[in-house]
């Protein structure tokens, strides 16, 4: 019998250095994907208003292609969102209910989805019968190029092409109506 117990204790010792080890990796793991991070975080050029919103061009949910300099001499409402954000999720309603007042007074609503499925995507934009153009950017291309942090990121962009404001955060329904009025031509 005590011929066993041996045998078990030096297989908890391995068990407990293997753990270990797993751990010790991750944490090393960790610390060098926030330390790449902060270094390629700094590559992108930080955006603010009055610069000239980058073009991007990205499918809709349809098929159709949406190029942000064909909305020049429009005003642009462009949201960055998930469906897994609550605060996204919130204020999409409010975001439909206004596009459908200014759409014809020259404010274009463009929603970027963050690299989420089609189903996904379709599945919530069916939910709230959403009117505006909904977008996917798969590869996070654009998500970069705008260097958003956090979500939900709305940027507003008048008619010339330019970044008139960067909000982030949650918006109240009359958050949405004041920028869309901003940026109306």
């Amino acid at each position: 019998m005590m011929e066993g117990n041996k045998a078990k204790k030096p297989s908890k010792k391995r068990n407990r250095a293997v753990m270990r080890s797993v751990i010790l990796s991750l944490l090393v793991l960790a610390i060098g994907y926030t330390i790449y991070n902060s270094v390629t975080a700094d590559d992108v050029e930080v955006l603010k208003a009055g610069d000239k919103a980058p073009d991007f061009a990205l499918q809709d949910m349809e098929g159709n292609s949406h190029k942000l300099s064909d909305y020049e001499g429009e005003g642009v409402f462009l949201n960055f969102w998930g469906t897994w954000c609550a605060p996204c999720v919130k204020e999409m309603p409010a975001m439909d209910r206004q596009y459908k007042e200014f759409e014809e007074q020259g404010v274009q609503v463009l929603a970027v989805n963050i690299a989420q499925s089609e189903f996904e995507v379709q599945s919530f934009v069916d939910r709230f019968d959403l009117s505006f153009p909904v977008v996917i950017d798969k590869s996070k291309s654009v998500m970069t190029a705008y260097n958003i942090r956090p979500l939900p990121t709305t940027i507003l962009v008048n008619p010339e092409g330019e970044i008139e404001r960067i909000v982030t955060g949650e918006m109240t329904e009359q958050d949405i109506e004041g920028f869309m009025e901003e940026i109306r031509p």
